[in-house]
């Protein structure tokens, strides 16, 4: 099976690496409706937040949702591979990573573009199947102006045997001493929420029957996006300046209905660092910030 896979992987890279430097525009006007309810979800007062209102510098990605068609959905709830995605041979994915510079703040009315950028498709080898790795780059854009600019790493892998499953990531400890600590409770309703916001409707999030018989998860998979948002909530409110970018890894799954501790060092000399400790006790993100004056 798996000189199967390397043979359908081999035969599928040219065609994917063409794919490289496709560009997609999506256009939005950073509605009120929409940034209330971003703040209602992170427990800030929607009311605080008005027509022409500053956003906060992390909630760029909480806007610009591509509208694919209902018929475009594949069986895992992505829009299906081929449409502006590379069509990647390997059916499940994951997010691994992501890179963010940050140079200004969306405003409620605001008109603004994301133009996302397939960067590069790679194939990797991993200890007991093979992957594909999709870099994107997101600009996000006011008046031609980037005010944020991000490149993500998505992880495609082979579809799991039948009632296999996923095996368990070794452990890793969390830096010890934190400087603060909040915990937070992934609620069902919270997750919800966020891929309504998002209008994400990977079913790994809400869907329990297809998260264990088809991806091998035990349970409903926590979104990393809304993770890093609530990193970024928390590390924020601690920074002493404005953020200008952060690098964020996730190195192991979160379950919807967990809770969770996010906590982090003193920010010092323009950087900081916060972590997620999951229900175990084990690092499962790891963010590391830069902010200016």
């Amino acid at each position: 099976m798996a000189d199967s896979t390397a043979d359908v992987i081999a035969a599928a890279m040219p065609e994917l690496r063409s794919w490289i430097g496709r560009k997609e525009i999506v256009e939005d006007d950073i509605p009120l409706t929409t940034a209330r309810r971003a703040a209602a979800m992170l427990d800030v007062a929607p009311e605080v937040i008005g027509p022409g209102s500053e956003l906060p510098r992390s909630w760029f990605s909480l806007f610009f949702a591509s509208n694919a068609l209902q018929r475009d959905i594949g069986p895992d709830g992505h829009p299906n591979k081929g449409l502006f995605l590379p069509p990647i041979p390997l059916p499940r994915r994951m997010a691994a990573g992501r890179r963010v510079r940050i140079m200004g703040a969306l405003k409620v009315g605001q008109a603004a573009t994301r133009t996302a950028e397939v960067v590069a498709v790679e194939p990797k080898g991993a200890r007991t199947s093979h992957l594909i790795v999709l870099t994107m780059r997101h600009t996000y854009a006011v008046a031609g102006q980037p005010i944020a600019i991000e490149e993500f790493d998505a992880v495609y892998r082979e579809a799991l045997p039948p009632g296999q499953k996923n095996a368990a990531l070794p452990p890793v400890a969390p830096p010890a001493d934190p400087a603060w600590s909040s915990r937070v409770s992934l609620a069902s309703s919270l997750v919800f929420r966020y891929s309504a916001l998002t209008w994400n409707a990977h079913r790994i999030h809400y869907d329990a029957d297809y998260t264990r018989d088809e991806e091998g998860y035990p349970a409903l998979v926590q979104n990393g996006g809304l993770s890093m948002q609530l990193m970024l909530q928390a590390v924020s409110a601690r920074l002493p300046g404005a953020l200008t970018g952060f690098e964020a890894r996730l190195l192991r799954p979160l379950w919807v209905g967990d809770d969770i501790t996010i906590a982090g060092d003193t920010p010092v000399d323009g950087r900081a660092a916060c972590w997620v400790i999951d229900k175990s006790s084990a690092l499962a993100v790891r963010m590391d910030l830069t902010y200016g004056a």
